[in-house]
């Protein structure tokens, strides 16, 4: 991959993303600068708006084992309405993962999510959506795709 599709390539999933979510029926807001950590902002209704984070791996700038892992998240404010969408080109499939589910499956164990504890990125997350071989973890299963999606416009109805 050159250095020119290497720097733009988080900013064309992003847009793949929001094509996706606006073909699902989803009004997608963008936002101008990504410094608190939303990329877009969806409107359920007159009364429910969900922020989004999204992140992408790339087949070209990393090895198998790292194709479905997603180091350094940061979650300042987990709440209800906050979501990250997580793309694999490995398997071209999206998880919508609730900023809840993140915070509460990684200090319960078991899940391949892990909050840092020490260093100079103590407090973000790590999460892994594929195993090492790059097939997708079954414990993430309801997140992936349409069915994740539905994630956003039925979260609270849960």
């Amino acid at each position: 991959m050159t250095n020119n599709k290497n720097a733009t390539y988080g900013k064309r999933q992003e847009y793949k993303a929001i094509a996706k979510l606006l073909e699902l029926g989803f009004d997608v807001y963008t936002t101008l600068v990504d410094d608190k950590g939303i990329d877009c902002i969806i409107r359920i209704d007159s009364q429910r708006y969900m922020d989004v984070q999204i992140k992408a791996r790339s087949i070209d700038n990393c090895m198998l084992k790292y194709r479905g892992f997603f180091p350094q998240i940061s979650i300042p404010n987990p709440r209800e309405n906050y979501f990250f969408v997580l793309f694999s080109e490995q398997v071209d499939s999206y998880w919508v993962i609730p900023s809840l589910d993140i915070v509460s499956m990684a200090s319960s164990g078991g899940y391949n999510i892990s909050e840092m504890k020490s260093g100079k990125n103590i407090g973000k997350y790590s999460v892994r959506i594929l195993s090492n071989k790059g097939i997708p973890l079954p414990q993430f299963e309801r997140y992936k795709n349409e069915r994740g999606f539905s994630f956003l416009k039925y979260y609270k109805l849960i």
